[in-house]
């Protein structure tokens, strides 16, 4: 069963809907937010943005679906081609459906899609030192730890420490 899919222009209202919704939760796990990335208009914006770098092969992004339902986002960023052959993953879902393995399948779906028809090598993500439930997910779907990255991402308006993992196609 399939759970996740391209995002469209048309998700611009649900996802909107799902992060007002769930600021307060995602606020800790993400970058400072614009008031604008709250609107309709943002989120329109925003989705753009990524579609048109989804047209030039540099990103995969999709929305996570639980029974036909938008319940968060899994995007394949900065793919690299050449010798490298890489992308870096990112991925949330709201708090309603955690624990019930959606993320870990999102990210399952998302590997074979990397791995077979974007043919990649390599994926890499990387999690907060306290964001257990992230580490979860990727051990779940083969990632390996390789590092620490000090300072790595502005996160909640600071400069936070990552653990990186990473996923190899053999």
């Amino acid at each position: 069963m399939t759970i996740t899919r391209l995002l469209s222009l048309d998700d611009a209202d649900a996802l909107t809907e799902l992060i007002r919704e769930n600021r307060e939760f995602l606020a800790p796990w993400e970058p400072a937010r614009a008031e604008e990335y709250f609107t309709v208009e943002g989120q329109r914006t925003l989705l753009q943005t990524v579609l048109e770098q989804h047209g030039r092969g540099q990103t995969l992004p999709h929305v996570i679906l639980d029974s036909g339902r938008v319940v968060g986002r899994i995007t394949l960023n900065e793919i690299v081609r050449g010798p490298l052959q890489s992308s870096s993953v990112g991925y949330w879902v709201e708090p309603a459906v955690n624990g019930r393995g959606i993320a870990s399948a999102a990210l399952a779906e998302i590997i074979q899609v990397a791995f077979t028809e974007l043919g990649l090598h390599r994926l890499q993500a990387g999690t907060l030192l306290h964001n257990k439930a992230s580490q979860r997910v990727l051990e779940r779907n083969g990632f390996v730890r390789y590092g620490l990255a000090p300072r790595y991402l502005n996160i909640a308006g600071k400069w936070q420490d990552h653990l990186l993992f990473q996923l190899l196609n053999e």
